[in-house]
């Protein structure tokens, strides 16, 4: 007997936010949303060609997930 496990994501409607700072090393950082609260962001949730990577203040969209340790942007779009 298989046992299948599956995750479900539960996304939420899109946001706008500020770039609160992005490390291009590590490729990571947060987003400050609307109301002010921290959001992760990888560098894989970056709707983007080339080198995925994101300035201090940007504004830009996205959509929340919740994440292994909390909420994680993901489609990031630039604004």
């Amino acid at each position: 007997m298989r046992i299948i496990f599956i995750y479900f994501l539960e996304v939420s409607t899109m946001n706008k936010g500020t770039v609160k700072w992005f490390n291009n090393q590590k490729g990571y950082g947060f987003i400050s949303d609307e109301s002010g609260n921290d959001v992760f962001v990888h560098y894989s949730g970056l709707n983007m060609e080339g080198f995925k990577s994101l300035e201090e203040g940007a504004s830009v969209e996205f959509d929340v997930v919740n994440g292994e340790k909390g909420p994680q942007a993901v489609n990031v779009t630039k604004l």
